[in-house]
């Protein structure tokens, strides 16, 4: 730990500048020095040597998972206040702290963050890479940054590093109107939520006169009777810029548009490390800062959290088989619905305590292994079938048996079906939280839901088992292939390492977590906060 002295002329021993403990947030900055090096190294190398970016953003990655190990006691908290500007006589609140919860987030957004750039070690021939792996380590550091925020200022700070990048990415096929379009739709409605949210913030602060979380906890409790309408509105207002990244409803309508437009490895960073940073951020501002105002928040959050869910599943339900892409367009309704349950504990912290805040940890990890290995079969089926369409998956298990299952088993993650415990686990442990809390009209809808979801996710499922169709019908002309595409590969084509590393990953992860699913709500639920 190195710490920093400023002194005043009214006082020349007085410090101001708050000790700093760098192996705190070394996993953050370790990822940001990854990506300054790629973006200087893109500079010089020749387009031959390009593929070591995606080398270098790899090893930048693994870095910072490797750096939270020291940190695993989750006691490290660093940019706190001095007994100086507190003026009590002891040390004030911190604006980052290394506890378990930022830990179990980090490693969730820095793992999802390493297996999407394996997913795109053979994408990016046909995109900038210096630019692609330079957006995506500036994204995955503001995302390592967020969980560990304790104040409102450094939490919409760390929320806009991993965003700007994402819009970006979206949009990083040059000549693409579909990414383009999808890119744009993305920065405009998250301009408007961040607008939204900030205004939020101003008001919590003219209300509480403080930043820091904690602080805001205390003084909510004590605001004057003429601010008491103002915090409400900002506590509300705040809760729309974290709705709009969890992609609850109504603030999703952007999700199916830019997952589809988006490369695919982009699409599965957005749907697990995007949603990460929302929930984390969600979960932050809630529990934490809002606790007084549990009566607003929690009502709020159980009904987007029922009508999240039930628009995602319904949306799913009505996906086309034959048209283009309708496979990634499932997923992005998937993931829609899938915020829907990760919402429902949080809700029911307002009405019980705050252990139910694992039950959302541990879901967020169990859909961040499922839904990574199932975009990594959709980029493998991608490089055969470019369109994507979910009838291409139809006899999967003819050409590529092990890839079948494990896209099998991903679904069956997802639906909360056997063999898939982990993710039957998960689900529970979400439906109780909700019963706990009293919240028996929000387990119907969420039981009503599930139910919904087999449908499409167990039709999917059988597909992979069927026999091929010998001659599979003609596309229209507007729902042709991408032109961006990549050219199909032959039906027999070797799998390329990094997806297959990729898709093995993800399934013996998953495998073992349905082995022992109860070692993943011990590892999220324990002393969160």
């Amino acid at each position: 730990m190195t710490s920093a002295v400023v002194t005043t002329a009214a006082d020349s021993t007085t410090s101001l500048v708050q000790t700093i403990d760098w192996l705190a947030i070394a996993p953050p900055v370790v990822v940001a020095a990854a990506a300054l090096i790629v973006l200087v190294a893109d500079l010089f190398l020749p387009a031959e040597r390009k593929p070591l970016l995606g080398w270098v953003t790899m090893a930048g990655l693994a870095a910072g998972l490797a750096l939270l190990v020291p940190l695993r006691d989750g006691d490290r908290s660093t940019f706190c206040l001095t007994a100086a500007t507190t003026g009590t006589g002891a040390t004030g609140p911190c604006s980052y702290t290394a506890d378990h919860f930022a830990l179990v987030i980090q490693a969730l957004v820095l793992g999802g963050a390493l297996l999407t750039a394996l997913l795109s070690l053979g994408e990016t021939r046909r995109l900038p890479a210096g630019e692609f792996w330079f957006l995506l380590l500036s994204s995955a550091s503001g995302a390592a940054l967020l969980p560990a925020a304790r104040d409102l200022a450094t939490l919409v700070v760390a929320l806009e590093v991993a965003s700007l990048p994402a819009f970006a990415l979206v949009g990083i096929k040059r000549g693409d109107r579909r990414s383009s379009e999808a890119a744009l739709k993305f920065f405009l409605s998250s301009v408007v939520a961040t607008a939204v949210m900030l205004l939020g913030v101003s008001f919590v602060y003219a209300a509480t006169g403080t930043l820091h979380l904690t602080e805001i906890a205390a003084r909510l409790d004590d605001v004057p009777g003429q601010l008491d309408t103002l915090a409400r509105t900002g506590v509300v207002l705040t809760l729309v810029g974290f709705a709009f990244k969890t992609a609850a409803a109504p603030f999703h309508f952007w999700v199916p548009d830019t997952y589809v437009g988006a490369p695919l490895p982009v699409a599965a960073y957005l749907s697990v490390v995007g949603k990460a940073v929302g929930f984390s951020g969600l979960i932050l501002v809630t529990v934490i800062a809002f606790p007084a105002h549990a009566d607003v928040w929690g009502p709020a959050l159980a009904v987007l959290a029922a009508l999240t869910m039930t628009i995602g599943n319904v949306a799913a339900l009505r996906q086309n088989a034959t048209r283009v892409r309708s496979a990634v367009r499932l997923l992005a309704w998937s993931s829609v619905a899938q915020a829907g349950y990760l919402l429902v504990p949080i809700a029911a912290a307002a009405y019980s305590s705050d252990e139910h805040i694992g039950s959302t940890v541990a879901y967020a990890l169990m859909y961040a292994v499922v839904n990574l290995g199932a975009f990594a079969v959709a980029a493998l089926v991608a490089r055969t079938n470019p369109g994507n369409r979910l009838s291409d998956y139809r006899g999967l298990y003819a050409t590529r048996p092990l890839a079948a299952l494990a896209m099998a088993f991903f679904l069956l993650c997802l639906a909360g079906l056997p063999p898939g415990i982990v993710g039957l686990f998960a689900k529970v442990t979400v439906f109780s939280a909700a019963v706990d809390a009293g919240l028996g009209w929000l387990a119907v809808v969420m039981a009503v839901n599930v139910v919904i979801a087999l449908y499409y996710y167990l039709q999917w499922t059988a597909a992979l088992f069927r026999a091929p169709e010998e001659a599979p019908a003609q596309a229209p002309a507007d729902e042709a292939a991408p032109a961006d595409a990549a050219v199909p590969a032959p039906a027999g084509h070797r799998a390329p390492a990094p997806v297959t590393l990729a898709i093995a990953l993800t399934a013996v992860v998953g495998v073992v977590l349905s082995g022992a699913p109860q070692t993943i709500l011990r590892f999220a639920a324990v002393n969160l906060f």
